[in-house]
């Protein structure tokens, strides 16, 4: 018996990236959506101060949580070594970068504090849950 089947005989359940295509998805619908809430209540407050912060803040926290999840979903057609070697390598480089913008804006007042703060608490848990609910909700088949 031979397989014949080929890449159009394939559903697209059968891509076992689907699910982090599609919690990469979720986690950019996520962040916009906390990004515009917290542009309009951060800008409000505190005016263009809050607005950098919430700019930097979602770069820092949503950002580095889809870099994350990029990272992976690049490397889902390597072997297991490579994927984990280029997610700890970008967890090092994320906190290489994540140093350095915070040593490049602690002295600055271009941007509010506290709006940045939130922002990121607020980025990296909607981004996070919105990326583990486009996984678990996820359809794939078990067995091909």
């Amino acid at each position: 018996m031979t397989d014949s089947t080929t890449s159009e005989e394939l559903s697209p359940y059968d891509d076992h990236r689907r699910p982090l295509k599609r919690a990469l998805r979720l986690g950019v619908i996520g962040l916009v959506v906390v990004t515009i809430a917290s542009l309009a209540i951060w800008g409000g407050v505190r005016g263009l101060p809050g607005i950098w912060g919430v700019l930097v803040g979602a770069a820092i926290g949503g950002g580095f949580v889809l870099f994350t999840a990029a990272s992976v979903l690049l490397t889902a057609r390597t072997t297991p070594s490579t994927t984990m070697a280029v997610v700890l390598g970008g967890w090092l480089l994320k906190v290489v970068i994540l140093i350095m913008v915070l040593l490049l804006i602690k002295d600055l007042e271009f941007y509010d504090t506290m709006a940045l703060f939130v922002t990121v608490l607020l980025a990296l848990a909607v981004t996070l849950g919105t990326e583990v609910w486009g996984v678990i909700t996820s359809n794939v088949t078990y067995v091909s």
